[in-house]
């Protein structure tokens, strides 16, 4: 009879189950153990997200204890707005409203899609959350999709769900979501 016996590298990996359940994100490991800034510089696909967060001045803030929920906008997302709209969003006139459109991608809180999805069922449907920046986000499902709707009618997907951070959870999604 084989005995079975433990390495230390395996038992490393099976110490680490939280770190192996976070999905790559932008090609890049997405550790639990790092915060939502400190994880979103490493992915290739937020580099615009990234930019902007510093422009408005929100790394402390997405640094801080949180709990954060973050619906984060992909590179791609950022350049189907409007020519030109990004890089006039970035110049420092206009620091407040590309704050506004950060904050509102944010919910105060941790809610991983499980969480969210149980309330959207619970709210036969829908689930209505406001977002740091005071505007409202409406969560629903088409098929197995979670869709996010704005205060303006515009829907995004969640393409990569549950990367949880030591601050809270990051939910890629593949369009800007936009206030009133």
């Amino acid at each position: 009879m084989k005995k079975f016996v433990l390495t230390s590298s395996l038992a490393l990996l099976l110490s680490l189950p939280a770190f192996a359940a976070n999905p790559m994100v932008g090609g890049a490991p997405m550790p639990p153990t790092k915060d939502i800034v400190d994880n979103a510089v490493n992915s290739k696909d937020h580099t615009t997200l990234v930019a902007a967060v510093k422009a408005a001045g929100l790394v402390d803030t997405l640094k801080s204890k949180g709990p954060f929920t973050v619906f984060a906008p992909t590179n791609e997302a950022f350049a189907e707005l409007p020519a030109g709209t990004v890089d006039t969003l970035l110049k420092p006139e206009n620091k407040s409203k590309l704050t506004s459109i950060l904050t509102y991608h944010v919910v105060a809180g941790s809610y991983d899609s499980a969480a969210i999805i149980a309330a959207i069922k619970k709210g036969g449907g829908k689930l209505s959350a406001t977002t740091i920046a005071g505007g409202k986000l409406v969560a629903t499902m088409e098929g197995k999709d979670l869709i996010l709707t704005d205060e303006n009618g515009g829907k995004s997907k969640v393409t990569i769900a549950d990367v949880y951070q030591s601050n809270g959870v990051i939910h890629v999604v593949d369009k800007v979501l936009l206030p009133k």
